[in-house]
């Protein structure tokens, strides 16, 4: 009698020889490599940047918040136990492959699904009996049944061999000290039952929580939902503190009372704009799902609007400002702190201080920035025009240059109180010069 693919590869999954391979080794790749390597497995990693292949063989990271020794240990080991590669015909050396390629928009606000589609083909190309396939990528609701599936249904046709499908959203948030991949209870939900299993029997060898739930779509329906959920409320907040600037009234300081309600209430707090790759970006691949089945986001649309509205409110608070302080903002010295999305990351997905920098270089600006997790800029397919940027050094030279200091990102590296009594403007849209005395004139934004 035949043995059944799924009880192969459970077995497999109890005594740590199975093979987990993570295609694409970004944010949510590489830890995830490093959390399945610690729980024992063997693992594979693929990326098609050789760069990143290269520092990993060296034992080098550059994903900064992690660490310099994050994979330090895996690459002095056995390579039967830790190998990368950019050779994509080797995903059928894998039990299970993790999928963790980007997910972004098109021009037209529109899921861009290429990369699911690529790595589906990839797969296809190798697949073997008895692999288990799961996507990790935030999409919406079906990707996984309606896109991958069939690509790699044909293949197991024409090769005649089984496999498993399932889906598991990554729920990493870079930076973050409080929990880790290991930590972070992880959903899953297979396009059929046996996916499901085994799929919830591969993560719990190496995660402290499973949840399994009764599908993929059901999965991918979740994930989009936390996103939604915060880009909503941040929506909600950065809406009030348009509100509340024109009634001279402290943003910061009404949240902050708000939150002592024990009950019924949930910090969020205003920006300059939306950064990270989810956020700002998977509201959208629902809108558009829900254009697909003929119905409307009227709610999730008016948040992404008010969201995206954030920085031209900056740009306008950062004039006035300046004609204020009796200097037009044309030939204006501006120095941007913070190039993140989120303080204390190196990652610069999204994020809003490049719309800042356009924008203000567009009017005319003498535009510079300090970031000391970010010393360089790389090409962003947002902002074709900028030139390339490295990080100036943030001495008391600089900012008494700075005609304004425009304050983008909060990293716990700056210090405010020397910021308020060297500069002479700053614009401030995180609310951290509340309550620091100096010489500066500070202006919310």
């Amino acid at each position: 009698m035949a043995t059944d693919p799924s009880e192969t590869l459970l077995n497999q999954i109890e005594n740590r020889t199975a093979r987990v391979g993570v295609l694409a080794l970004g944010y949510v790749g590489l830890p995830l490599i490093r959390t399945f390597w610690d729980a024992g497995f063997s693992v594979l990693g693929f990326d098609v940047d050789p760069r990143k292949i290269e520092l990993l063989k060296r034992g080098e990271s550059y994903l900064n918040h992690f660490g310099p020794d994050f994979v330090a240990d895996m690459a002095s080991c056995d390579a039967d136990r830790f190998d990368v590669t950019t050779d994509l015909s080797r995903l059928g050396e894998a039990d299970a492959v993790l999928v963790c390629v980007p997910t972004p928009l098109g021009p037209h606000q529109e899921p861009d699904l290429s990369f699911i589609e690529r790595a589906a083909e990839n797969l296809a190309a190798s697949l073997r009996e008895g692999q288990l396939i799961v996507l990790e990528s935030t999409t919406y609701p079906g990707t996984t049944r309606k896109v991958m599936k069939p690509i790699l249904d044909r293949a197991a046709e024409a090769r005649g061999v089984s496999y498993m499908l399932a889906y598991s959203p990554e729920r990493e948030d870079p930076g973050r000290k409080d929990h880790s991949t290991r930590t972070i209870p992880k959903l899953v939900g297979g396009c059929d039952d046996a996916s499901g299993e085994v799929a919830s029997a591969l993560y719990s060898a190496a995660l402290e929580q499973v949840v399994p739930v009764r599908s993929a779509e059901v999965a991918e329906a979740a994930k989009i939902l936390e996103n939604v959920y915060r880009a909503v409320n941040i929506a909600l907040v950065n809406e009030l503190k348009v509100i509340l600037t024109a009634m001279d009234v402290d943003v910061w300081e009404v949240v902050e009372a708000a939150s002592t309600k024990p009950f019924g209430f949930q910090a969020f707090y205003p920006g300059p704009g939306l950064g990270g790759h989810c956020i700002p970006i998977d509201p959208f691949y629902l809108t558009w799902a829900a254009r697909e089945v003929g119905e409307s986001t009227e709610f999730i649309e008016l948040a992404g609007r008010v969201n995206h509205a954030m920085p031209g409110f900056v740009i306008e608070r950062t004039m006035l400002a300046l004609n204020d302080a009796g200097k037009a903002v044309r030939n204006a010295n501006v120095l941007v702190l913070g190039l993140a999305y989120k303080p204390d990351v190196d990652d610069v997905r999204e994020s809003p201080s490049f719309e800042l920098i356009d924008r203000l270089r567009k009017l005319g600006a003498d535009v510079c920035y300090h970031d000391p997790h970010v010393p360089a800029t790389h090409a962003m397919r947002h902002y074709p025009e900028l030139p390339a940027m490295e990080s100036v050094t943030l001495d008391e030279a600089t900012v008494v240059a700075a005609d304004c200091v425009l304050i983008a990102t909060h990293h716990t590296a700056y210090d405010w109180g020397w910021l308020g009594e060297h500069a002479k403007l700053i614009v401030d849209t995180r609310g951290v010069m509340r309550g620091v005395s100096g010489k500066a004139t500070v202006v919310s934004a």
